[in-house]
């Protein structure tokens, strides 16, 4: 280690600048041991073994610079060895609901000292409990157990009758409410739903329900999570998500309701262990439990939070993670003018933004509670309109271009899976990666994509290549930057799986039917998002 060192002393004064703050976290150690444990922080932050964990498994260091990095002491408490579902139950084989015990939140989003709602519904009726977790790093736990409520009576509620638009909107008594306490930190939490019967197997289920709890507090990173994504393809009771209308998969006017416990994942991954938390366990939780590990300050929305225009401004980057299919008109306004005023955007995701989603009012009047598909953004290509045109509306109204934010768009196919090819070796995002011309991360690409970069001046595409959709047909995919007014950038890494290349979290499952799959973390993923952040922070080596 020592010879390494001395043979790139750039590299040892960056891993030192970059990780000042542990300096000051460790004033009665001796130089020597200061410098050792600056240094294994900050290879354990470049390099992670296979399982996702750092080697230590200590406490996370401040990414952010600060001493008092909230994140970085809120994973320094203990972490929760049980937080994962054992044993779930379907009303039947393929089916998409867990009766015997499932609920849902009044929010999507919350503050500290607004009160949540948790809606369940056992049948047959049972006593249970709710155990709240915060989901993070916590020393490669995943999570900590934040409050444990119950038991409480359990009873069932009834299945709604569809509504307008084929909508299921729950009309359910809640079960528990409470405030938000003062010392939570904003983040995505989940709550355990266990039914307190039959510890012997003969009537023991559980479930989850989700949510995430904001703030409004300055950092250097916002999560916004791609909720209204889950909810399209939340297919509760019995296969009602926005692609199952009879006439058509992307018929126009479908709605659904945030007033339903989340189903069954249905698509490229067979997860019940994940029922009732939407997409979250999937595609965002790697990124999430990587964030928290190596101590960046980071704080999460929701879809919905982004209506907000000065969301995104209390943030020096703001990130769109894993599948982010569905806005609001707002939403693409938002982030348009968040990237005018200066704030940087990775769009560690794909499908962005292709399907344009308002948001209405509940039946019973409680606001934002309902999507509907109402348009694209952007016009369809006449390669769409060949390929799809069957069932892709026709939809009375077109968005913006998506591509004039993301810096490419969703195309035909609209799936198929590859390789990462880097095509810009010489670019700063891939400092240190060793990558040359044509090396590939294997299996990143997937299961959507960008392609077909956008006519915006300084855009440089940094990764290319072919994806095969149904294993047999070929797409292209691009992956983008520009560089926004300000000396910030928005950034299009052409992937739902981006951050399965960052960490492989307990509780995390991978696809593992789509003729490939993420490979799972890769010091050169890791590398490239370090940079991609530390550039977005000011904080470049």
């Amino acid at each position: 280690m020592r010879r390494w060192l001395k043979s790139d002393h750039r590299l040892a004064n960056w891993l030192f600048l970059g990780h000042c703050s542990m300096l000051s976290d460790n004033v009665g150690s001796s130089r020597r041991d200061v410098l050792k444990g600056a240094l294994a922080a900050s290879v354990g932050a470049m390099v992670l073994p296979a399982d996702g964990h750092s080697a230590a498994q200590g406490k996370p260091k401040a990414a952010s610079g600060e001493v008092d990095c909230p994140i970085v002491v809120e994973n320094a408490l203990s972490g929760a060895r049980d937080w994962q579902l054992t044993r779930v139950r379907l009303d039947k084989s393929g089916g998409y609901r867990s009766p015997a015990i499932e609920g849902f939140c009044s929010h999507q989003s919350i503050e500290v000292g607004e009160t949540l709602r948790i809606f369940v519904s056992t049948e047959p009726a049972a006593p249970f409990q709710i155990e709240i977790f915060r989901m993070g790093y916590y020393g490669g736990a995943g999570a900590r157990l934040m409050k444990t409520i119950g038991p409480l009576e359990g009873r069932a509620q009834p299945v709604p009758p569809m509504g307008p638009n084929r909508v299921h909107e729950c009309a359910w008594k809640p079960s528990v409410s409470w405030e938000i306490p003062p010392d939570w930190r904003s983040g995505v939490y989940l709550g355990r739903l266990s039914t307190l019967t039959g510890h012997d197997g003969s009537g023991y289920w559980q479930s989850y329900v989700i949510f995430i709890v904001r703030d409004r507090r300055r950092a250097d990173v916002l999560f916004q999570c791609s909720d209204n994504t889950w909810q399209a393809y939340n297919r509760w009771p019995n296969d009602f998500s926005l692609y199952t209308h009879p006439e058509g998969a992307h018929h126009p006017g479908v709605a659904v309701s945030f007033d339903r416990p989340y189903a069954r994942y249905p698509q490229i991954v067979e997860a019940p262990q994940s029922v009732g938390s939407g997409e979250f366990l999937l595609w965002e939780y790697p990124l999430c439990y990587w964030l928290e590990q190596q101590g960046y300050d980071v704080t999460y929305c929701s879809n919905l939070d982004m209506v907000d225009s000065q969301q995104p401004l209390r943030s020096k980057v703001v990130l769109s993670v894993g599948h982010d299919e569905y806005w609001d008109l707002r939403q693409y306004e938002t982030l348009q003018n968040a990237v005018q005023q200066g704030v940087s955007i990775l769009f560690l995701s794909a499908n962005t933004a292709y399907m344009v989603s308002p948001f209405t009012p509940s039946a019973a009047g409680a606001a934002d509670r309902i999507i509907t598909r109402t348009a694209s953004f952007g016009p369809m290509s006449d390669e769409e309109t060949k390929a799809y045109g069957h069932m892709m509306g026709p939809f009375p109204s077109a968005g913006p271009d998506e591509a004039l934010l993301i810096g490419a768009r969703t195309t035909v196919p609209f799936n198929g899976c590859g390789d990462w090819i880097c095509t810009r070796p010489e670019h700063w995002m891939f400092a240190g990666t060793g990558m040359r011309r044509g090396d590939a991360v294997p299996g990143l690409v997937g299961w959507e994509f960008h392609g077909d970069p956008a006519n915006i001046p300084g855009l440089e595409v940094v990764g290319e290549g072919t994806v095969l959709s149904g294993g047999v047909k070929p797409g292209h995919w691009t992956s983008t930057i520009y560089p926004g007014p300000k000396q910030n950038f928005v950034f299009n890494a052409s992937t739902i799986w981006w951050a399965q290349g960052l960490a492989a979290p307990p509780g995390h499952m991978l696809p593992w039917s789509h003729w490939s799959r993420p490979h799972g973390p890769d010091d050169r993923v890791q590398r490239m998002t370090h940079n991609l952040l530390r550039r977005a922070l000011g904080r470049e080596a």
